[in-house]
């Protein structure tokens, strides 16, 4: 039994393991930097600790510290939530060898799926889609070219520990082949310390659908229905739904089949995501697994009436799931809005500072996920995501009024957000008709002048 979770993270995470900590009757304990001794998190938790400074590599970064941290107040398990540590295998591995529950996946199986390039050729052997590439891994630009002339450009260079859009660069031909893997290399070294690159076909204009699965260590594998992440700036997702409106009941079918293949060939166990990548023409490929919990978890929750939290503890106990496949069925339509505090029409760059004022929207079918306050403090040192704002209602029209409605009812003083630029985004014809992919920002939300296909409210 675990009766003590240690919640290595910060923010709304932090607060929603802490509320299912409660719901379970388990003890959470907070731990915290100098720069967040005020957050809401450190709040609501039954013990804090601080673990150091504010920059994440003192802080929630410090493996050591953390582990320390567990031990001293005697805790069971950690929860390491999303970023930061959640897929760090060297992270799970000193909480086995510490004799605490890492609340997520083998180590072994982190580091198989955490390396894009190993997971694409482990994909690969158990017979799931991937977007035509290289097998094995490149380590520098001649190389790269000559594989990239038998794929056929343009190709994507992506880096194999890659996440959050770092590492990726486009080559649309052969004369910008090296200057692209160069930089791509770069930036993976610089922001993972590993240059092992792969090379995929680029596919123009696609969508970014993702199964969520769910896994025991009794051989259950669940998977719970797809989430729509087309949505997005710099491949940082903006807006999620489920289900996806870009793909019939038979594809979805496929989807869900394969994406529990993908967890039965790696004997996972635990929450993860299989994200495929979708082609204009409907065809679908496996791009990369995350083996956490995901940002966008509540979609999921919202059209299943599942508790992926809850259920993580549970499975990390050793316990058998509570649904099986055939009781998972989608309800209604779900929609979340990342809400940062950012400026959009400053290429988005971060507000940090105090919150004023906050009124969050509320009624039937309408969450909000956020660790904000009147007088918080939001800090400059971390991630610039302040809330998520998800509804559900029995279908996707319905759904978009409901986030219309509730983006029109968010108020947050004393900070910018990207509020107006989400109501913007939502109430587009693009979006509403269900068009949208990877491209729709870049290509038709320019906030100095409006999209004209627009319409007026």
């Amino acid at each position: 039994m675990i009766k003590k979770v240690l919640i290595a993270n910060r923010g709304e995470i932090a607060v929603r393991i802490i509320r299912a900590c409660r719901n379970m009757g388990i003890y959470s304990v907070a731990i915290y930097s100098k720069e967040d001794e005020n957050s809401l998190h450190t709040q609501l938790a039954d013990q804090r600790i601080c673990i150091g400074e504010g920059p994440v590599r003192d802080s929630y970064l410090n493996m050591d510290r953390i582990i320390s941290a567990a031990l001293n107040v005697d805790a069971d398990a950690i929860h390491p939530g999303f970023g930061f540590l959640s897929e760090n295998s060297a992270f799970a591995r000193k909480c086995r060898e510490n004799d605490l529950i890492f609340i997520g996946p083998n180590p072994d199986v982190i580091d198989r799926m955490g390396n894009k390039s190993q997971a694409r050729k482990t994909m690969m052997d158990a017979g799931v889609p991937v977007v035509p590439g290289t097998r094995e891994p490149v380590y520098d630009a001649e190389t790269g070219r000559k594989s990239a002339a038998d794929i056929g450009y343009p190709v994507m260079i992506k880096a194999s520990s890659g996440g959050g859009g770092k590492g990726m660069r486009v080559a649309f031909g052969e004369d910008d082949f090296e200057f692209q893997f160069n930089l791509a290399q770069r930036e993976s070294a610089n922001a993972f310390g590993d240059d092992t690159m792969y090379l995929e076909r680029y596919i123009e204009n696609p969508r970014h659908v993702e199964i969520q699965i769910m896994a025991d260590s009794h051989g259950n594998v669940v998977a719970l229905g797809d989430r729509d992440c087309s949505v997005q700036r710099n491949h940082q997702k903006l807006i999620e739904e489920s289900p996806s409106p870009a793909i019939d009941d038979n594809v979805r079918r496929k989807m869900n089949e394969y994406a529990v293949l993908a967890a039965k060939a790696v004997g996972y166990t635990n929450a993860g995501t299989i994200e495929y990548i979708v082609s204009p023409e409907g065809e679908f490929y496996f791009m990369e697994m995350n083996t956490r919990i995901q940002v966008e978890h509540g979609v999921t929750e919202m059209v299943t009436g599942t508790d992926l939290i809850i259920e993580q503890i549970r499975v990390a106990m050793g316990e058998a799931l509570s649904f099986t496949q055939e009781e998972i069925r989608l309800r209604g339509h779900a929609i979340e809005c990342r809400i940062n505090a950012e400026v959009p029409g400053c290429n988005f760059m971060p507000s940090p500072g105090v919150v004023e004022n906050i009124h969050l929207p509320a009624g039937n079918g309408v969450r909000v996920d956020t660790a904000l306050y009147a007088g918080y403090r939001i800090p400059a040192e971390y991630d610039s995501m302040i809330a998520k704002v998800i509804v559900h209602a029995p279908d996707r029209a319905s759904a978009i009024r409901k986030m219309l409605t509730a983006l029109d009812e968010m108020v947050v003083t004393g900070v910018d957000t990207n509020l107006d630029f989400q109501f913007q985004i939502i109430r587009s014809r693009i979006f509403q008709e269900g068009k949208a992919d990877t491209g729709f920002i870049e290509k038709f939300m320019n906030m100095k002048q409006p999209a004209p296909d627009v319409p007026e409210v």
